[in-house]
């Protein structure tokens, strides 16, 4: 760990526990001295994380600070320049992002990104397909098995959406469904594919107060169903409500982790969002 970021005190560490090892003791996802750049832009610099098994853990920081790329390299859309990223022992480098989701890994975006013109049924039936096995010949045929598989592919949308609570809206499209529930789809639609990990881009954005309050509860839930959570999201109730584990970034570089109670007053992550005092920075 870099000097710069901020170590667990140790008298909360022998009370609480480590809570990597705590829970259950296993890395799920790690990312090793990560970087990617964009021309002479350095957006991520040697950036390491740990994300145990079983946990609800934020990535929070200021805009710009690198925190989508992050999820971007993980999830395939962009290429690492540098380091590694270990999904359950194995290193993702050079996986396109349908293989990634194919090995355990679902996310959702900061900027919903469903189909529009489809039902949210088919929607979240869309979801399911990385887990199809049944070829182009079975398909063109509508064979026995490949009419199974659609059936099970249909049975799981319909659960995932009575998950979510969306169920009395199945039939209708996607567009048409208030901004709040578009959210939940998304998920709904991430979790069909039946992920070990679940990675959420500012998950709460646009949502009222009561649509937040319920986005965390059932968040706490679904990680009864040995689910893992990877999240990031400037709302600092919902980081605190939930995470069991924080890091934070700061121009690409991760600056301080923690328990949330140890991030929240932390001054270099408080400098990192509000910036210096005037009187300082004359200093």
């Amino acid at each position: 760990m870099s000097e710069n970021v901020i170590k667990i005190d140790q008298e909360i560490g022998r009370e609480k526990g480590d809570l990597t090892t705590k829970k259950n003791g296993q890395v799920l996802l790690q990312t090793e001295q990560l970087d990617k750049k964009f021309g002479g832009l350095i957006a991520v610099n040697h950036f390491d994380l740990k994300v145990s098994r079983g946990q609800i853990s934020s990535l929070i920081g200021p805009n710009g600070a690198g925190k989508t790329t992050v999820f971007n390299v993980v999830t395939g859309i962009y290429r690492a320049d540098g380091g590694k990223v270990i999904f359950k022992g194995e290193n993702l480098a050079g996986k396109k992002p349908h293989e990634i989701v194919r090995s355990g890994i679902a996310r959702t975006f900061q900027n919903i990104r469903l189909f529009p013109n489809m039902t949210c049924l088919e929607n979240v039936m869309a979801g399911q397909h990385c887990r199809s096995c049944e070829g182009m010949i079975n398909s063109l045929f509508q064979t026995h098995k490949q009419h199974m598989e659609e059936v099970k592919i249909r049975k799981c949308a319909e659960d995932r959406l009575k998950q979510v609570n969306l169920w009395q809206y199945r039939d209708e499209l996607a567009k048409n469904i208030a901004y709040g529930n578009q959210r939940m789809l998304e998920i709904s639609r991430a979790l069909a594919s039946n992920p070990d990990l679940l990675i959420l881009d500012e998950p709460s954005s646009g949502l009222n107060d009561k649509e937040t309050e319920d986005l965390m509860k059932f968040l706490k839930g679904i990680i009864q169903d040995h689910l893992t959570i990877l999240l990031i999201e400037h709302d600092m109730n919902v980081v605190m409500g939930i995470s069991d584990w924080v890091s934070v970034m700061d121009e690409g570089k991760k600056i301080a982790e923690g328990l949330p109670e140890q991030i929240y007053t932390n001054p270099q992550v408080i400098e990192a969002y509000l910036g210096r005092e005037e009187d300082e920075e004359d200093e």
